[in-house]
Order: C-alpha cells, then sequence, then structure tokens
C-alpha cells in the first residue's frame, strides 16, 4: 500500500514539473531570439540574450520565476540592449572597451589657462615660399626621409599633453587638420598625390571594432563573453612620418632649398613573424602649412618660446634618416631593397647626404 502511494506521488510530482517547464519554454520571434513572457511570477528578475549590438530593436526579458539573472546595458549604433544569458552557465556581457586614447574631442578651457593673453597662435601665418624659375634650378632630386618619433630629439612627436587646439600628438594633429579644416588626404597606393580619399574613408581607419573576450567568474567560474571595443588604430602605436622632400640649387639666390612635398604617418604591423610598415595615408605639405602654423611645438625647456610645427619642418629642427633618393636609383627602389644589412642602410644614407654637401661646396671657388 505504501508503495502504491508512494509512485502516485512521484507521477503527480513528474506532472507538475512536466507542467511548469512546458509554461515556461520561451517562443522565438520572427528575428530569431528569444522572448519571456513578462512578470510570470515568483523570484528574481532573469532577462534574456539580446540581438547582436547595432541593432534598432529595443528589447528587455521580463521577469521569471528561477535564478538571479544581470542586465547589461550596451549602446552600438543608436539602439540600447540589455541582456545576459545565465541559463546555460555561460554569460554574454556587451561592454564598450576603454576608448579614450583615440578620443581626440578636447574641451576648450572656460578660463584663462595663462598668466598672460596668448593671441599670437590664432594669428600665425607662413611665409609665402620664394618663386623659383625653372631655369634657376639647376640641380634637383628627390629624397625619402623617415622620422622615428621615439629618438630623443623627437620626442615633441609624441607630447601627450591637451590644449584648447585637442591633443598635442602629432598624429592627432593631422587628424585634427583633416577634419576641421577640409584638407584632401591621398591614398598610400603610391607617393604622388594621385588618388584623394574623403574624411569618412580617414575617419573609418580610426574607427572602433568589437573584440571579444573570455573572462571567468573568480566565484563561480563561469566563462563570461565580454565584447568589447576596442581602436582599430591606437595613437601610441604611431610614431613613425616618412616625408618626401625635393632638394635643389637656386642659381638665382646661389644657395641650396630644401622643400618638404609629403608627410605619411606610418603604423607597424605584424604579419607572420614579419614586423611591416603600412602607410596610412599621404597629406601634401603645401596645403597643410597654414593649419600647421596654428599648433605649436613642446618645448621642455621654456613653454613659453615655442615654435609652431611650421617653423619645425620648415627649419628642419628634427631628426631623420634617408630611406630613398632618386640619385643613382633607375628602378626606382628603397635602400633596404638594395641593402639587407640596416647598419649598411643607415650608412649608405649618411653617404647621400655627404654627396649633396659635397655637390654644393664644389660649386664654389675660394
Amino acid at each position: 500500500m505504501n508503495t502504491v502511494k508512494m509512485n502516485g506521488m512521484k507521477r503527480i510530482s513528474i506532472i507538475v514539473i512536466t507542467t511548469a517547464l512546458v509554461a515556461g519554454i520561451t517562443d522565438v520571434d520572427a528575428q530569431g531570439y528569444r522572448r519571456r513572457p513578462a512578470n510570470s511570477g515568483g523570484g528574481a528578475g532573469q532577462t534574456t540574450t539580446n540581438p547582436p549590438a547595432g541593432n534598432s530593436n529595443n528589447q528587455q526579458g521580463g521577469n521569471t520565476s528561477g535564478s538571479t539573472g544581470t542586465n547589461t546595458n550596451s549602446q552600438q549604433g543608436g539602439s540600447n540592449q540589455s541582456g545576459n544569458n545565465t541559463s546555460g552557465g555561460e554569460n554574454v556581457t556587451y561592454t564598450f572597451g576603454d576608448t579614450s586614447s583615440n578620443n581626440m574631442t578636447v574641451k576648450p578651457s572656460l578660463r584663462n589657462n595663462y598668466a598672460f593673453e596668448r593671441n599670437m597662435v590664432r594669428s600665425r601665418k607662413p611665409l609665402e615660399y620664394d618663386h623659383i624659375r625653372e631655369d634657376d634650378a639647376l640641380f634637383s632630386e628627390f629624397i625619402w626621409r623617415q622620422i622615428d618619433a621615439r629618438e630623443k630629439m623627437n620626442q615633441t612627436f609624441l607630447y601627450q599633453a591637451k590644449d584648447d587646439n585637442g591633443d598635442q600628438r602629432f598624429f592627432s594633429i593631422l587628424i585634427e587638420i583633416i577634419k576641421n579644416d577640409s584638407i584632401t588626404a591621398f591614398a598610400p597606393i603610391d607617393d604622388r598625390f594621385t588618388t584623394p580619399l574623403t574624411r569618412d574613408e580617414i575617419l573609418k581607419q580610426m574607427l572602433v571594432e568589437p573584440d571579444t573576450v573570455d573572462v571567468p567568474d573568480p566565484v563561480s567560474g563561469i566563462i563570461n563573453k565580454v565584447i568589447t571595443m576596442k581602436p582599430k588604430i591606437n595613437i601610441d602605436s604611431v610614431y613613425t612620418y616618412r616625408l618626401k622632400e625635393v632638394v635643389l640649387f637656386d642659381k638665382e639666390s646661389s644657395r641650396f632649398v630644401f622643400r618638404t612635398i609629403g608627410i605619411a604617418p606610418i603604423i607597424k604591423e605584424k604579419r607572420g613573424n614579419v614586423l611591416s610598415e603600412r602607410v596610412l595615408f599621404w597629406l601634401y605639405y603645401p596645403d597643410i602649412r597654414t593649419s600647421l602654423a596654428r599648433f605649436e611645438v613642446y618645448n621642455p625647456k621654456n613653454f613659453s618660446a615655442r615654435m609652431t610645427w611650421e617653423d619645425l619642418f620648415e627649419s628642419r629642427y628634427y631628426s631623420s634618416y634617408i630611406i630613398k633618393t632618386s640619385m643613382n636609383n633607375p628602378k626606382d627602389l628603397t635602400l633596404r631593397a638594395m641593402i639587407r644589412n640596416p647598419l649598411f642602410e643607415l650608412l649608405e644614407g649618411e653617404k647621400i647626404k655627404e654627396k649633396i654637401f659635397n655637390y654644393e661646396q664644389g660649386l664654389w671657388e675660394y
């Protein structure tokens, strides 16, 4: 008799549990995302898995009986989404990573940040270049140089302070010039400025992209898939710049003239086991001279005696090394393509500097 009663109670329990499970089964909408009936009573709230970030729907699950869930809000593309999936032993949390390193929007100071009025920066304009007739260019060659901002003399390129003009790192200055001054950038397919890039194409290289990271919970051991947003290009990783310049001898003024033609920021990328360089874009230097005259270069000795970036390039106040020249180069190769040893490559660049110097000195008789 007792055995019959126990079997009957087990059957009743199984029926009750089955009914509860059927009542709690989630239906699926047309987009394939699960949803639970709202306010079904009992227990703490458990939320549902949201669609991927960027969906225009705003969804949030209701309260169901069961274990405690967690809501984590995220935004992308103007949509609000929330929710974790806690039923399968795995949490998916939508968060944003720290993108402050690429945030080049700096609020201006509402008070005078100095003990004196600083109006010279706003009114600075570069001097016009002297006109050089083609017949007066007795000698001219193209030279490509590379600036490594990690060198001590070039550390002003990586000055990380913020001013009313924005972030003071040189790469940030170039981006600000493109954004605000309608400067045309050119694609890195060549260095002759043949293919212009739009402003949106340049800024797209700086945008953030999603990155999924597995983060284990230290208490429960559950693996949380945290989707963070990381920048495509970190500003601090851009510390190399390529310059294209023309060196010529003006026989009318009897002097050598160095004219910068273009500037290109470079990032280092690891492809397999090889660290390679990639040019982001080219800027025609005469187009950005006026804009560079509005930004000052960091002076560690005297903050009041600061030159502008236009002054720095015109006076060539930087350290660089030659990577290519049109002198005795019929195949148009870089020094690295012709010389495999990096030390000999630097020495060959110094020889090119010496040839230019000797040519200038040989034009004079004492």
